[in-house]
């Protein structure tokens, strides 16, 4: 498991890629991954192309840097994601906070 995160050259985006499972073990690694920078972005991308499994924790943790980004004025995307994540998401009615793809 792994988190690695981009700044835009011109700082107006984070994006975030998960690699392996997105679970209570990587809490700190996507806090780290997205409060570490002293400017805010204006756009949050969330990668989930390498991610092998995500929990209902990983769930917590999207709302965690939804409301770290502004709450409702948040643009946060989950890119990338698997079919079977996608229906997890909707049943979970993210996909009305969050910009799913």
């Amino acid at each position: 498991m792994s988190i690695e995160s981009e700044v835009s050259l011109d700082g107006k985006k984070l994006t975030i890629a998960i690699k392996g499972r997105f679970d209570f073990g990587s809490h700190q690694l996507f806090r780290d991954a997205y409060e570490r920078f002293y400017k805010v972005p204006q756009v949050y991308i969330v990668d989930l192309k390498d991610a092998t499994y995500m929990d209902s924790s990983a769930l917590g943790m999207l709302l965690l840097l939804r409301d770290h980004a502004g709450g409702d004025d948040a643009e946060v995307r989950v890119i990338n994601s698997s079919a079977d994540v996608r229906k997890i998401l909707a049943i979970s009615n993210f996909d009305k906070l969050f910009d799913i793809h």
